[in-house]
């Protein structure tokens, strides 16, 4: 089943949640590491790989979205209080919002710096949304980092509350994520 219903979720929704998850994961791993290696010549090798990921990350939410927008959102449980319906809609909005955020951060990082991330892979040149402006490109590589961590904290949020309804609520909202089946 490609789309989801209103019980489910379908192989392309389950397939965006996990394949962009573990590219975040590694995203923002590979950004730490980055950051806390020292400066050597393969330094912008590898900030360009993690600017050229983060580009398709980028790509990839926007289409996350839009398949979203036009297939039901799996309904949680009934018993579920309204005020964790609401905490579950924030939470997931969030984690969205603050994707999106911190590649578009990236990215304004790039265009900003000398020389920019702009080769995707050797294959094209991705237009840039900002100028070289050094100090610009020093305030967007702050709040990219920063806004790295708040994703993390979302993340491990999100994560929690998969565990607790699979090991305390012993609901089906964490394993229809896995298996597709509706719960």
């Amino acid at each position: 089943m490609l789309r989801n219903t209103s019980s489910s979720w379908g192989r392309l929704s389950r397939g965006f949640h996990w394949g962009l998850g573990l590219v975040i994961i590694s995203m923002l791993a590979f950004g730490w590491w980055m950051n806390h290696i020292p400066a050597g010549p393969n330094r912008f090798f590898y900030r360009s790989i993690h600017a050229d990921i983060g580009y398709l990350v980028l790509l990839l939410m926007v289409l996350r979205l839009i398949w979203r927008g036009f297939n039901p959102t799996p309904a949680l449980p009934s018993d579920t209080p309204r005020w964790q319906r609401i905490v579950a809609s924030i939470s997931h909005w969030s984690l969205y919002a603050v994707t999106i955020l911190v590649a578009m951060l990236g990215w304004a990082h790039s265009g900003a710096r000398t020389p920019d991330y702009s080769s995707f892979f050797g294959l094209f040149h991705v237009p840039q949304i900002t100028s070289p402006d050094k100090a610009a490109a020093a305030a967007y590589e702050d709040r990219h980092i920063l806004f790295a961590y708040v994703l993390l904290a979302l993340i491990v949020l999100h994560i929690g509350a998969a565990l607790w309804h699979h090991f305390i609520k012993r609901d089906r909202v964490t394993s229809r994520m896995v298996d597709g089946a509706p719960g």
